[in-house]
């Protein structure tokens, strides 16, 4: 899941510290959730969603 948001990210040509801003929050919080290093809980996925334009489907798979 993780992975798919990164290539949904870099497909998009954003960078992590352009998502962070979106997001409100500092870019070391993309590069951790990126890395693993942070869980990502429901809610915090649905505002990765709503910036990469992406459905849960598209995340999860079919």
């Amino acid at each position: 899941m993780i992975a798919r948001l990164v290539t949904a990210r870099k497909s998009q040509r954003l960078t992590q510290a352009m998502v962070a801003s979106r997001l409100g929050k500092p870019q070391s919080y993309v590069s951790k959730i990126e890395l693993c290093e942070r869980r990502l809980d429901i809610y915090e996925l649905k505002e990765f969603l709503d910036i990469y334009r992406m459905r849960s489907t598209e995340i999860y798979g079919e």
